[in-house]
């Protein structure tokens, strides 16, 4: 009789081995749901309407910065609005870090052309001399 009560309490104090994968599997499978609902949203950017050109895709194997100016004047690094001013700190400081990166001007068609000179000019004063203006491709039929 006291040979069973130590073998079943013995049993009772040994830790579990197993791993409950239940509500592991659970929560991964509610984080893919909201990332792949929210992945899109995401990638939306700067509204603009870019003007239709005959132009071709520029060849290049880095990784462009691109400077958005909307129809409202404002301006954007990327996806971040930046004041006019602060412009040319902000890409001498990101020039520090590479002088010879590609920089891309996205800028509203209903936008005057002396304000996309005046935004190409901070660029180059910042140190850029790869400035580029992005336009949509013209789609033949």
């Amino acid at each position: 009789m006291n040979v069973e009560n130590k073998n079943t309490r013995g049993f009772q104090n040994k830790p579990m081995s197993e791993i409950n994968v239940t509500p592991l599997v659970d929560v991964m499978l509610v984080l893919l749901i909201i990332f792949m609902i929210t992945a899109p949203l995401m990638t939306s950017g700067v509204s603009v309407d870019l003007p239709v050109t005959d132009s071709e895709a520029i060849p290049g194997q880095d990784e462009p910065l691109t400077i958005t100016i909307n129809k409202n004047k404002e301006i954007f690094i990327g996806d971040s609005i930046i004041k006019a001013e602060a412009l040319e700190i902000k890409l001498k400081a990101i020039a520090n870090l590479n002088k010879e990166s590609r920089i891309f001007i996205r800028a509203d068609e209903l936008l005057p052309y002396g304000e996309v000179m005046v935004l190409m000019s901070r660029i180059k004063k910042a140190g850029y001399n790869k400035v580029a203006l992005l336009t949509k491709q013209k789609i033949e039929k």
